[in-house]
């Protein structure tokens, strides 16, 4: 996209959202029905369920017709046997403003002179059905009313874009060879201004870049920021899935937020919400008076963990409005990514449901074939129109070739989160130490399967809420080792193979449980331990992004090897990182306990200096200082099956990570 100016109808009725229409009657109808952005090709797509730019011609589009300007409405409503616009321009009666069918492919559109951008508005919808009559928000909507107010509102998406350079680096930044830590973030609770006072997009942009930057991310992954009516579902029950939340402000604020991430040379990742959406009475559930976007059977159509509706994914339409919707982002708001979410209750019709409390596919299976279809075919579009964009699955089975392509028989995403990790290393790292010898494998077991998908590895905002507390408060020992587990924790998690995802405050050790409600408790940074830790995390992300060791090769077992995964005794382990460069090594050791093991012999591939670049330990990010004076020399004799050897202190529940000597041939 670069900066390239977009505005709703552009591309369908020419320049500047000029329309073609018949002469203007002398006495102005209040709706025109010979005005229409649809197509044949149009309607044949959507139908098909293959239309992925519907916001280019369903919704709300201020357009010039005979120089009059008005706006446009467009809605599926197939079962409707009546539709009318209502809102503020005609003090929101149902009657008067009437759409008119088009054809039989179920859109009402019509064109209402003197509406324009600003104007709120609704549909009233009559069905054929039961006697139903229902305001409805715009589903494609660009954007709407803050809550807990409920109508559309009438708006573009024009913005002179100024991300050129972000745009045509992108596809390297992104890359799966490239280096990738993700700072996930709530909008509302990241920081707020005095009093309370929840702080908009243009607010947040600075603030933002600043900390980004400084603390060393390459990304954000905002948490939904598409309009939703009940702020504690963090935005996870969706009923504009084209419009950014007004609680912050305008779509062109936060137009201006990712363009100033973009200048920063910060990526921005979506979280996006195709799984389930909300029952709100203005939102898409029974939208024409039938069961429209949702399924009708409640064993499909109603998730039990959610009490929210469960798309239609075998509807043709519902698979063009979500695939809108996803390549929407991309190109209207130059987001460098997606991460879906829960994929696995896309996939799975059983999912979170007993027995007889599902209906199987066609082929007797618990494999939901039309979600299949829908997220194969939008993986597919999103990657052949943004190729330096990623999708990454949220996904929790062992369900094969999430992060594979589909023309390999892959689902198409780019990278999936790893959740067994996760689980597996909070287990492990909750364990009091004198008992973590008993629990080794739950951290070597991961490299069985890492290379089996393009895995990302995730520290989410799922893991410090619903009364599991913080990351620092799930630390088992005193404060002095809560800190140093956390500081291990991520040191371990760098140096894993994958890329990482670490959510707000974790970053510090933030100590109360995250709350949606309220700020991070920045004032912690006043402590020494806190400080410490936050300059652990900065230190960390620096040498991760120097270091290709780390992350060239995340995805292929070249860039891994065990140098010492049997030594639960001690409970600690060791392996090496390496680049694409077979010179470029990064050895990685860590020490599960509180007890320092003095004169620790490791096994390395070359001899020479091996240089000690960080020390979880070290006193600047509160630790004992422990350590080995920067640097260690190898020493000839084979050792873990290598032919030298390095003698090492490990520091108190620490992690060191050690450069191998480039000049120094194995």
């Amino acid at each position: 996209m670069g900066d390239r100016k977009t505005r709703a109808g552009e591309s369908s009725a020419g320049s500047r959202g000029k329309a073609p229409g018949k002469k203007a009657a002398r006495t102005p109808p209040l709706v025109r029905h010979d005005v229409s952005l649809l197509t044949d090709d149009d309607l044949y797509l959507f139908n098909e369920g293959t239309h992925y730019r519907l916001y280019e011609k369903l919704g709300s589009h201020v357009l010039t017709v005979d120089d009059t300007e008005g706006t446009y409405f467009a809605v599926w409503a197939p079962d409707a046997k009546r539709v009318t616009v209502m809102g503020d321009f005609n003090y929101w009666s149902a009657d008067g403003y009437d759409l008119a069918a088009r054809g039989s492919a179920g859109i009402w559109e019509g064109f209402i002179p003197g509406v324009g951008r600003g104007t709120k508005y609704k549909y009233h919808i009559r069905s054929r059905f039961g006697g139903f009559r229902g305001d409805k928000a715009d589903p494609f909507a660009l954007y709407a009313e803050e809550p807990p107010l409920t109508a559309s509102v009438v708006w573009d998406t024009w913005y002179e874009w100024n991300d050129r350079d972000w745009m045509a680096s992108r596809a390297d930044r992104n890359a799966l060879d490239a280096p990738m830590t993700t700072y996930e973030l709530h909008l509302g609770s990241w920081m707020r201004g005095e009093g309370d006072r929840v702080l908009g997009y243009r607010e947040l942009a600075p603030r933002l870049v600043e900390y980004l930057t400084r603390m060393g991310f390459t990304h954000v992954e905002f948490m939904p920021i598409m309009e939703h009516p009940f702020g504690g579902s963090w935005g996870y029950q969706v009923t504009g899935y084209f419009a950014p939340t007004s609680r912050f402000g305008t779509p062109q604020d936060f137009m201006y937020l990712v363009e100033e991430l973009h200048r920063a040379g910060i990526g921005v990742i979506l979280d996006w919400v195709p799984s389930h959406f909300p029952g709100d009475a203005h939102g898409l559930a029974y939208f024409d008076g039938t069961h429209l976007y949702e399924h009708a059977d409640p064993r499909q159509g109603f998730h039990p963990d959610w009490a929210s509706y469960i798309f239609n994914y075998d509807r043709n339409e519902v698979r063009s409005f979500l695939g809108s919707s996803a390549l929407f982002w991309l190109d209207r708001y130059h987001a460098d990514g997606l991460r879906v979410d829960a994929v696995a209750s896309m996939l799975y019709l059983d999912y979170s449901r007993a027995a007889g409390e599902w209906i199987p596919n066609e082929f007797g299976g618990r494999e939901n074939l039309g979600a299949i279809k829908f997220i194969r075919a939008v993986n597919a579009e999103c990657y052949r129109a943004h190729p330096g964009a990623q999708t990454i699955a949220e996904e929790s089975t062992a369900w094969p070739m999430v992060s594979r392509p589909t023309y390999v028989g892959g689902l198409g995403f780019g990278m999936k989160w790893d959740m067994g990790w996760m689980h597996d290393t909070l287990r492990y790292m909750a364990n009091d130490p004198v008992h973590r010898r008993w629990h080794h494998g739950e951290l070597t077991f991961r490299m069985i399967y890492a290379f089996n998908e393009n895995f990302l590895l995730p520290l989410s905002h799922d893991e410090v809420v619903h009364g599991k507390g913080s990351l620092l408060a799930r630390m088992p020992g005193d404060e002095w080792q809560q800190f140093a587990n956390l500081r291990l924790l991520l040191a371990y998690m760098w140096a894993q193979p994958g890329k990482k995802l670490l959510f707000m405050g974790g970053e510090f050790g933030q100590g109360r449980e995250w709350s949606h409600d309220r700020s991070l408790d920045w004032h912690l940074l006043e402590y020494d331990n806190h400080r410490g830790v936050q300059r652990w995390m900065q230190d960390l992300n620096a040498f991760y992004r120097a270091e290709p060791a780390l992350w060239q090769q995340d995805f292929t077992p070249a860039g891994f090897e065990w140098v010492d995964a049997n030594d639960n005794e001690n409970s600690t382990l060791t392996f090496l990182r390496i680049g694409r460069d077979p010179t470029q090594r990064v050895l990685c050791a860590f020490n599960f306990t509180p007890v320092p093991r003095s004169g620790y012999r490791i096994g390395v591939p070359c001899g020479g200096t091996w240089q000690e670049v960080l020390n979880s330990d070290a006193p600047e990010y509160y630790g004992s200082g422990l350590g080995n004076l920067g640097a260690v020399e190898a020493t000839p004799g084979p050792w873990h099956g290598r032919p030298f050897s390095l003698e090492l202190t490990l520091p108190p529940l620490g992690g060191l990570f050690l450069r191998a000597p480039r000049e120094v041939s194995s």
